[in-house]
């Protein structure tokens, strides 16, 4: 398994797509029930084979991912050659971005001495995806990229 399997949440939600996948295996509902009582361990591997079939597609399609703690946000764009970084510090101990309050003194005082700002980019290693699914096993969120393109624009 290359990513991590869906959690049963997830596999709900994604019914549909796992009967169609069950049937391009040609493998029947009736046939999938009888594989879990008797064979376990097969319908776990395909579990694990649909589950990176959806983590490829998914991690193919993102562009932006966010990572934001109390006092910092790391702000990514995910192109075709590169991870682009926007990392936001707030030199402010009393601040917490993950609150409404905290985002809310950030607003205003994101121009302030109690802020830092750096940029980086960083190539992908052999692996695009495998290099987005770490950065989302650490915490980060797939998002549209309003607060990086905003950023970009702000200091660029």
């Amino acid at each position: 398994m290359k990513y991590t399997r869906l959690t049963k949440q997830q596999l709900d939600e994604l019914q549909q797509e796992f009967i169609n996948f069950l049937a391009t295996q040609s493998i029947t509902g009736e046939e999938w029930a009888k594989l879990k009582v008797e064979k376990p361990e097969v319908a776990e591997d395909e579990l694990d084979v649909f589950s990176d079939l959806i983590w490829e597609g998914v991690l193919t399609k993102v562009s932006y991912l966010e990572n934001v703690s109390a006092q910092q946000m790391h702000l990514f764009q995910l192109t075709e050659k590169e991870m682009k970084l926007i990392s936001v510090k707030v030199m402010n101990p009393d601040i917490d971005l993950t609150t409404h309050v905290g985002f809310g003194w950030f607003k205003k005082n994101w121009q302030s001495d109690f802020v830092e700002y750096l940029t980086a980019s960083k190539a992908y290693g052999q692996d695009r995806n495998l290099d987005k699914f770490n950065l989302i096993q650490q915490g980060a969120v797939i998002t549209k990229g309003d607060l990086y393109k905003w950023f970009d624009s702000m200091i660029a």
